[in-house]
């Protein structure tokens, strides 16, 4: 029996300005996705770029930071005017600006005392670079975003966007580690994204100092098991992913790779459209960027993959 989508999705973009996210890789990623979804789950949601713009009956957009879920609860849960009114009476309290660094760390201490989700996103809009980052002892510890961060026009738009998209659609938001979320009732209408941190990239996000499971080795080759598992229980998946990276090669995934020749390697780093792989690895810094799915996506002929020359 099809699934049927109630109605087509308008592309919008997250008001977070999330360290990988996909927002400019939208329109190459969601057609490879398959046509009808049941449901959708965004195993490392972040910024939910593609959680938010999926057509599916139900999507769980889950993450590990646990602060970042609670405020999307908190936007989904409370009154759209409500939300934006406490982030306006909170710039107006603190006196937020691009130059007052010292009424953001009055903020910064008030939300790392009382954990407010809301006021997570007020730190968020007037952060370097508007991005997420705590230490070990769960304490919000991103710098002052000097003459370049504030909650302007844009970001307000972006939110209302957001937060009305959050409303209208059938999205539940989970908070476990990706190899502790429960499949067991998903099935062969259902699909799984997974935007895990880049192994052979180097972040804030996934060094283990943050207060929260950094990524290594190990949590590389137990997300591959799952989706191991996933393709024999019959459930699509799709993982983005970089094979090449600043000189850097990810042999974890080439190798798992080189046993599924049922696996699907989809080539979406636009930059590289027109180039061999060859061509690509001559560029010390170049990053081939992938889409692996367990399925033949529906795809232009012109987008063949180029994984046979990997090796």
């Amino acid at each position: 029996m099809a699934v049927l989508h109630p109605y087509k999705l308008r592309q919008i973009k997250s008001p977070l300005n999330y360290i990988g996210g996909k927002a400019k890789l939208l329109d190459q990623i969601l057609p490879l996705f398959p046509k009808e979804i049941d449901n959708f789950i965004d195993l490392f949601a972040g910024g939910c770029n593609v959680g938010i713009n999926v057509n599916a009956n139900k999507v769980y957009c889950n993450d590990i930071l646990t602060y970042l879920i609670e405020m999307y609860k908190s936007f989904q849960q409370n009154d759209l005017d409500a939300t934006i009114q406490h982030i306006e009476s909170r710039v107006r309290e603190f006196n937020l600006s691009l130059t007052n660094e010292d009424g953001y760390k009055k903020i910064r201490s008030l939300y790392n005392e009382q954990k407010n989700p809301l006021d997570l996103f007020v730190l968020i809009a007037f952060t370097f670079n508007h991005q997420i980052r705590f230490n070990n002892s769960h304490e919000f510890n991103n710098p002052f975003g000097r003459e370049r961060s504030s909650f302007n026009a844009t970001m307000k738009q972006n939110l209302e966007k957001f937060i009305i998209r959050i409303k209208e659609t059938n999205i539940a938001f989970v908070n476990v580690c990706f190899n502790h979320f429960d499949f067991s009732n998903f099935g062969s209408n259902d699909f799984v994204y997974c935007d895990p941190p880049y192994l052979i990239t180097t972040g804030t996000y996934n060094d283990g100092k943050r207060g929260f499971k950094g990524w290594t080795e190990k949590e590389e080759k137990e997300l591959l098991q799952v989706l191991d598992n996933l393709d024999s229980n019959n459930i699509k998946f799709a993982l983005s992913n970089v094979l090449e990276h600043k000189g850097k090669s990810n042999s974890i995934l080439k190798n798992w790779l080189a046993q599924k020749p049922n696996y699907k390697v989809n080539f979406i780093n636009y930059n590289y459209s027109n180039s061999n792989y060859q061509t690509i690895v001559r560029d010390k810094n170049a990053s081939v960027e992938v889409l692996i799915t367990n399925y033949e996506p529906e795809r232009p002929p012109k987008e063949q993959t180029l994984f046979d020359n990997i090796f």
